[in-house]
């Protein structure tokens, strides 16, 4: 094979791994470090501008008198981090183990595809987990009940709306208003001694951790422009949340202070 072919081969591979990464949650300087680390493991360079939507990667030899840019959109898989350490730790398997392409896309393919996690289960168990922050937020047993079934309502109803590729944005409102409605029945009907836990922990499974964190750290990283790009997404979520939980109060009455 010619070094152009091998060059547009092994470029078009990584664009893909490289957005797979994006997709699934990794912040920037880790996606740059592990699609270098499998290109150096052929002998090449990589360089890439990382944006919210798009990734543009341009691979060049160590004279570089030959390169290949390529530019590909993130692919819409949602946030996975079994795939996230999955896909890193190929990286590494590439670079020790000097991996052909045809074996790097046999093994990123087989990962990319396995089967995600059971869709009731990640229903049961985030309800769980917002129960518990409840209980963190010294909330009692009833107002962990109360979290735990506006919880398991509204991201059963986030689930359905994700399968439709309704706005995600519009899909927040919809699934903060749902849950924060049950969340008021234990202010209304003063179920518990912390129906405000209740209301307030009714909506924490909405917000958008991950790309806050990703975000944070890329301007740290010197990613400003991608580090932005996520804080200005997460921010959208946080104001669409609100939005939900503000149409619930305002159409209830409740008043907690």
């Amino acid at each position: 094979m010619d070094i152009h072919s091998e060059l547009k081969e092994l470029s078009v591979f990584l664009s893909e791994y490289s957005t797979s990464l994006m997709a699934v949650g990794v912040h920037t300087s880790r996606i740059v470090r592990n699609t270098a680390r499998i290109a150096e493991s052929f002998g090449f360079f990589v360089d890439m501008t990382i944006f919210q939507k798009t990734i543009i990667m341009t691979l060049r030899d160590k004279d570089n008198t030959h390169s290949y840019s390529t530019v590909n959109k993130i692919k819409p898989l949602g946030l996975n981090f079994e795939i996230n350490s999955r896909l890193s730790s190929l990286s590494w398997e590439a670079c020790d183990d000097h991996l052909t392409l045809d074996e790097l896309k046999e093994k990123y393919h087989k990962i990319v595809n396995n089967p995600r996690m059971n869709k009731w289960l990640v229903l049961f168990l985030v309800a769980c987990a917002n129960a518990s922050f409840c209980r963190l937020f010294t909330g009692d047993a009833e107002a962990m009940a109360v979290v735990f079934v506006a919880t398991l309502v509204g991201f059963f109803v986030r689930q359905k709306m994700m399968e439709k590729h309704i706005n995600h944005l519009f899909i927040f409102v919809v699934s903060s208003f749902i849950a924060s409605m049950i969340g008021c029945t234990a202010v209304l009907y003063h179920i518990g001694n912390t129906p405000d836990i209740a209301l307030g922990a009714s909506v924490l499974y909405l917000v958008p951790g991950v790309p806050l964190i990703n975000g944070i750290i890329d301007i740290i990283e010197g990613h400003v422009l991608a580090g932005v790009s996520r804080l200005m997404n997460a921010a959208l979520l946080i104001i669409c949340l609100s939005i939900g939980l503000s149409l619930t109060l305002l159409m209830l009455g409740v008043n907690t202070l």
